[in-house]
């Protein structure tokens, strides 16, 4: 299913320039009309062109009328603008089909987003990292996104950690589904653009930061009413934890995670396949979504999001990691 695909950098510039030619060559090869922005390459300090430019590439994805509009990494860069984004252009681009993927520094875009307008977005892959991964897309995040381009996702699954084995939690209904990488989720907090979300259920993830700060971020929300108030936690992947040897003694994302547990009458689930890995799901920020185990076995489903496809009949999209 041919898809036009609309490729911008509004976040930091491009490193790793053999995983965006690699994951261009990806997308085209999976049959899809590939539009390159014309600031895609920028390079402006460590950002993809000044601010202005990252600007304007935004405002370009959202008239440019495509499918999909995919980033070629996160970084940092969103924050910065967050009070000059083109809102309105966006939830319109939105609303007439095009479907906003990334994730990382996009998340600040995606929450910012949803804050003002209301407008879904979807917490998935980015060019380089994901279909340009030097070992070759992986295989989950690929048939993730063939169903959001051909409207057939309605869902996806985990299986918990084993450690989690004798977890219950109530099965969650018509929730709101926000959140993503944790850092830039709670340098929002105390602005406009932090999602009022009450009975929500709130995903996260983060790469590269110590147990400690994880926690510390965790408690910032937790003290400001944002965790209490949600129906369920979500945790995805915590990666590039670099312990510190003979200093942590045992503490780490577990005993984090337990704290948590320990402090809130609100579930916290573990084992999300999404974050700064390879295999990663791809998540409607800002929708409505239902949620409920069967053992280990976690659904997360959302029902038809795509405005085209109005055909219940074929199979349901669910794409379960193990």
């Amino acid at each position: 299913m041919t898809k036009h695909i609309y490729i911008y950098s509004p976040s930091s510039a491009i490193r790793d320039k053999a995983a965006f030619r690699r994951g261009v060559k990806r997308l085209k090869a999976l049959g899809h009309e590939v539009e390159i922005d014309e600031a895609a390459q920028s390079v402006h300090q460590r950002f993809a062109g000044d601010d202005a430019t990252r600007l304007a590439a935004i405002s370009r994805a959202a008239a440019s009328g495509a499918d999909v509009a995919l980033i070629t990494r996160g970084g940092y860069g969103i924050t910065r603008i967050l009070d000059a984004l083109p809102y309105k252009a966006l939830a319109k681009a939105i609303d007439k089909g095009t479907e906003f993927v990334g994730c990382s520094d996009f998340t600040a875009l995606q929450n910012a987003l949803f804050a003002k307008t209301g407008a879904t977005t979807w917490s998935g892959p980015v060019v380089g990292e994901d279909f340009g991964n030097e070992d070759g897309p992986d295989d989950i995040m690929e048939a993730c996104f063939d169903d959001l381009v051909s409207g057939q996702g309605e869902g996806t699954g985990w299986r918990m950690p084993a450690r989690d084995a004798e977890l219950k939690f109530k099965p969650v209904q018509d929730a709101v589904l926000w959140g993503g990488n944790l850092c830039v989720l709670t340098s929002l907090l105390g602005t406009p653009y932090f999602p009022a979300v009450e009975k929500g259920v709130l995903f996260l993830e983060d790469t590269h930061e110590h147990p400690y700060r994880v926690e510390r971020m965790l408690d910032q929300l937790k003290l400001a009413g944002v965790l209490g108030r949600q129906r369920a936690i979500v945790f995805g992947q915590f990666t590039g934890i670099r312990k510190v040897p003979g200093y942590d003694r045992g503490f780490s994302m577990h005993t984090v995670i337990d704290r948590l547990r320990a402090s809130l009458k609100v579930p916290v689930l573990a084992g999300l396949p999404f974050g700064h890995v390879p295999t990663k799901v791809l998540l409607p920020v800002g929708a409505k979504v239902s949620m409920a185990a069967e053992g280990r076995d976690v659904f997360l489903v959302w029902g038809h999001r795509h405005t085209s496809a109005h055909d219940d009949h074929h199979e349901h999209g669910h794409h379960h990691a193990h």
